[in-house]
């Protein structure tokens, strides 16, 4: 019988791994002490976790000697052990949260939120940061497997909830949700040709492609429902391909995360997908097809959409739009009739079949200095004919978020965010007509255990924000929050919030 050492290569492993990503970070990474001393922090905590695999693995072994098993059974055994220690296989979990008060000059809870304007039920986010009055948190369960031929599964559930109170105890309000449930296999042996590295899923998730601006709490696009697909695809030597059906219900008309509501009842609305990856480029294309038309009457008279075509191509770049080091991501998207909903494809019903939508989102990440991070980003979208005939609606949402690294652990957050508003809803839902701009001012006294780039969490904010907009944009509707008491422009906030994710 031999000990089988895991400490020194899976150190070493995770070492090279961690310089590769140091390497790569860019802009993200403001010093090499901080990239070395990131760097020692991993191969220490790998070290922990090196040291209880060979605890483990001295266990087996003892038991092996005990039990009589044989050298083969010992070495599937360490293997399996050594798997479950770099993440490869068991159990994981990971968090969003946040949760935060949001306190108005009179002391009482204001109104807030990224799609607080007029604009925000068609997608229209504003910045964030000193922003939101709500609790919601993701809870993300994960268990890998690893199988003796080397296919490999993985499979996940999601729960969320998220309200406004500010209650320990918030049943009545409460949306808890499984918001994903699938199983995903990958490395498959028996698969080959364009199929050899490809992984297929099915069941009820978020598509693994999807992308954000976190600043504006907007996702780029947003793919999601029950169904199946297969990823990656190999169909040329630099073109990746991801195929996959998506079913989703708006029979009582769907939802958004800007406008709740019961998306309950039978699968309305068939999504197929084509998602293309050439080198840094992105297309994506996808099919709608819905049932149900004679129950999807629209209020104004006008025919509902019961098919639709949604577009987009996209950028990834690898250094802030070729000026220096950090990331961008830009991508345009257009939509006839169901696929008039841009961002959450496939969500609404209440689309007429000539509704057509087009949208532009661009971010970046940079550092200014070494201790000075920017990121600016671009969100706007023209509409027509979205649910009446004649219908209008143009936005265009300017932010910028900017962020002074002062110690270790603390830093100063600013946000600047601006939007243009020129909406003509022809009279739906008694809405007005309105033209007029939203601006907002954030400062924000941060808190972290390590600062280091936009992407380090978890973090404990104080905040201040002042909010202006113009007057005539109070008129647009009785149900949202502009107009309603004592918020009606001019308004400052204060606050603390925590966000967290791992």
């Amino acid at each position: 019988m031999h000990t089988v050492t895991l400490k020194t290569p899976l150190a070493i492993a995770i070492a090279s791994a961690s310089l590769g990503l140091a390497g790569m970070a860019g802009a993200d990474d403001v010093s090499l002490e901080q990239r070395f001393a990131e760097l020692e922090a991993r191969i220490a905590a790998a070290e922990q976790r090196a040291d209880a695999a060979e605890q483990r693995a001295a266990l087996a072994e003892q038991q092996a000697e005990e039990e009589g098993v044989s050298q083969e059974e010992v070495e599937e055994r360490l293997a399996k052990v050594e798997r479950q220690a770099s993440g490869e296989e068991g159990f994981s979990f990971n968090v969003y949260a946040r949760s935060g008060l949001l306190i108005g000059e009179d002391g009482k809870s204001a109104e807030g939120g990224p799609y607080v304007t007029p604009a925000g039920s068609l997608g229209g986010a504003v910045g964030r940061l000193g922003n939101e009055p709500d609790t919601y948190a993701e809870a993300i369960f994960n268990y890998k497997m690893r199988f003796d031929n080397g296919a490999k599964a993985h499979y996940r559930t999601m729960i969320a909830d998220g309200t406004t109170t500010s209650n320990d105890w918030t049943a009545d309000e409460s949306n808890l949700n499984v918001r994903q449930v699938y199983a995903e296999f990958s490395d498959l042996p028996s698969f080959t040709g364009v199929f050899e590295n490809a992984a297929i899923w099915a069941g009820k998730r978020f598509d693994r492609d999807n992308f954000d601006i976190h600043w504006l709490d907007s996702d780029i696009v947003f793919l999601s429902g029950t169904g199946a697909g297969i990823y990656d695809m190999q169909l040329a030597d630099s073109w990746t391909s991801n195929l996959s059906l998506y079913g989703r219900s708006f029979s009582d008309f769907p939802v958004t995360r800007e406008s709740p509501g019961d998306d309950s009842g039978d699968t309305d609305n068939l999504i197929l997908t084509s998602n293309n990856y050439f080198g840094n480029w992105q297309w994506m294309l996808n099919g709608m097809s819905a049932a149900d038309l004679d129950e999807r009457a629209l209020d104004s008279g006008d025919t509902a959409a019961d098919n639709g075509v949604h577009t987009m191509v996209a950028y990834h770049g690898d250094s802030f739009f070729g000026l220096g080091e950090g990331s961008f991501k830009a991508a345009v998207l257009h939509g006839q009739g169901l696929g008039a909903e841009t961002k959450g494809i496939g969500a609404r019903g209440d689309l007429t079949e000539d509704a057509s939508a087009t949208r532009l989102a661009l971010y970046g990440t940079t550092y200014l200095a070494p201790k000075w991070r920017v990121a600016p980003a671009i969100l706007a979208e023209t509409s027509e004919d979205r649910y009446v005939e004649g219908d209008q609606y143009d936005w265009a949402t300017l932010n910028v978020r900017l962020a002074n690294e002062l110690t270790q652990n603390f830093e100063m957050q600013y946000e600047a965010s601006y939007q243009w508003m020129d909406l003509d809803p022809q009279g739906v839902e008694g809405r007005t007509a309105v033209e007029g701009d939203y601006t907002k001012f954030t400062l924000a006294p941060t808190f972290k255990p390590q600062v280091g780039g936009f992407w380090q969490r978890p973090e404990i904010r104080l905040f201040a924000s002042w909010s202006d907009w113009d007057e005539e944009l109070n008129d647009y509707s009785a149900g949202d929050a502009f107009g309603s008491d004592e918020f009606t422009g001019s308004q400052w906030t204060f606050g603390v919030q925590t966000e967290v994710w791992f």
